[in-house]
C-alpha cells in the first residue's frame, strides 16, 4: 500500500457521516442532519437462509412509546408463497394504504447492496444495480431523523452519502462502492504508513471485526529500525487488555474487555507521545480480527 492511498474509495464529497459497520440488529441510529432530497443510504449485508423477513425504517424519532412515525418501511418478506416486498407509512400509530411489489430481487442466502435515493417527492430503490421500485413519500421527508434495521437480516454496512452520484440525465443506477469489506489492502498482517510520523495530539483510528475464534491480535508502532517501541495486546485467552515494550514487559490496561466474536469494534489512540524516532509505520498483525478501516485525526477534529 502506497503512503499516500487512501481506504476509503468514495470522494470525501459524498460522506454524510461515518459509515457503520457489522451492526447488531435490531439496529437504531441517528442520521446525521436527517434526510433531503439528494441523499442516499447505501446497505450492504446478506439474507439468512433461514429469514422469514425484515424492514428497514426511516422514522421521525427514535422513542419506544409513544410509537414514531414511520414516513418509509420498507419490508422484504419472504415466507410467503411469493416473496414479496411491502412499503407503507405508520402516520399517529396506525398504517396508510400498503404498496406491494412482487418479484423480490433478494435472495435468501445470498448477499446484497441495497441504495435508497431520496427524492423530492419520492424514494428510489436499487438492488445490486438494478431499479427495483419507487415509493412516493406520505409524510414529510424533513421530519425523517431516524434509521432503523430489524428483523432477519445480516448488516455488513451502512453508508450515508451527502450527494447523488447520478450523472446528470442519467436514468441507469450506479452499483455502489462496498466498504472495501473484502480489499486486499486490508488483509492481515497489514502495515500502514504514516507519512507525517506521529506528534503529541494525533489520533488514530482502527476499525475491525473480531474472528469467530479469537486467540490475541496485536496493534504496533515500528521506529527506524524495525523495533516495536508501543504494541497494544488483546488476549482473548484470559480477556486482557495490555501494553507491551520492546523488551517484552506487559502492562495491563485497567478497562473492560469489549471485544467480542463476531462483532466489530473500534479502537482509537489518542494524545500519543513515543521518546525515540519512529519509521512511520503502523502495523496491524493478524491475530484475531480482520481489518477494515485505518484514520488520521488530530484530536481538535474529535
Amino acid at each position: 500500500m502506497s503512503p499516500g492511498e487512501k481506504l476509503d474509495p468514495l470522494p470525501d464529497t459524498f460522506i454524510l457521516q461515518p459509515p457503520v459497520f457489522h451492526p447488531v440488529v435490531p439496529y437504531v441510529a441517528t442520521i446525521f442532519g436527517g434526510l433531503r432530497a439528494g441523499k442516499m443510504v447505501v446497505l450492504q449485508g446478506a439474507v439468512p437462509l433461514n429469514a422469514r423477513r425484515f424492514q428497514v425504517d426511516f422514522q421521525c424519532g427514535c422513542s419506544l412509546h409513544p410509537r414514531p412515525d414511520i414516513a418509509i418501511h420498507f419490508n422484504p418478506r419472504f415466507h410467503t408463497t411469493k416473496p414479496h416486498v411491502i412499503c407503507n407509512t405508520l402516520r399517529g400509530g396506525r398504517w396508510q394504504a400498503e404498496a406491494r411489489w412482487p418479484h423480490l430481487a433478494l435472495r435468501k442466502g445470498a448477499s446484497f447492496l441495497i441504495l435508497f435515493l431520496f427524492g423530492n417527492e419520492e424514494m428510489k430503490v436499487s438492488v445490486n444495480g438494478q431499479h427495483f421500485l419507487h415509493y412516493r413519500y406520505q409524510l414529510p421527508l424533513s421530519r425523517v431523523d431516524t434509521l432503523g434495521i430489524y428483523g432477519g437480516i445480516l448488516v455488513t454496512a451502512v453508508g450515508f452519502l451527502n450527494i447523488s452520484p447520478f450523472v446528470e440525465g442519467g436514468s441507469e443506477y450506479p452499483v455502489g462502492h462496498p466498504f472495501l469489506l473484502k480489499s486486499p489492502s486490508l488483509e492481515v498482517p497489514c502495515s500502514r504508513a504514516l507519512p507525517q510520523g506521529l506528534w503529541p495530539g494525533q489520533v488514530i483510528i482502527v476499525r475491525g471485526l473480531v474472528l469467530p475464534e479469537p486467540k490475541d491480535f496485536t496493534l504496533s508502532l515500528l521506529d527506524d529500525a524495525a523495533h516495536v517501541p508501543v504494541t497494544l495486546r488483546a488476549s482473548f485467552a484470559d480477556r486482557t487488555l495490555a501494553w507491551v515494550s520492546r523488551w517484552g514487559r506487559k502492562k495491563l490496561i485497567l478497562a473492560p474487555f469489549l471485544f467480542y466474536p463476531q462483532r466489530f469494534f473500534e479502537v482509537t489512540v489518542h494524545q500519543m507521545c513515543v521518546a525515540v524516532k519512529l519509521r512511520n509505520m503502523l502495523d496491524w498483525f493478524q491475530g484475531a480480527a480482520l481489518w477494515t478501516d485505518f484514520y488520521e485525526l488530530d484530536s481538535a477534529t474529535m
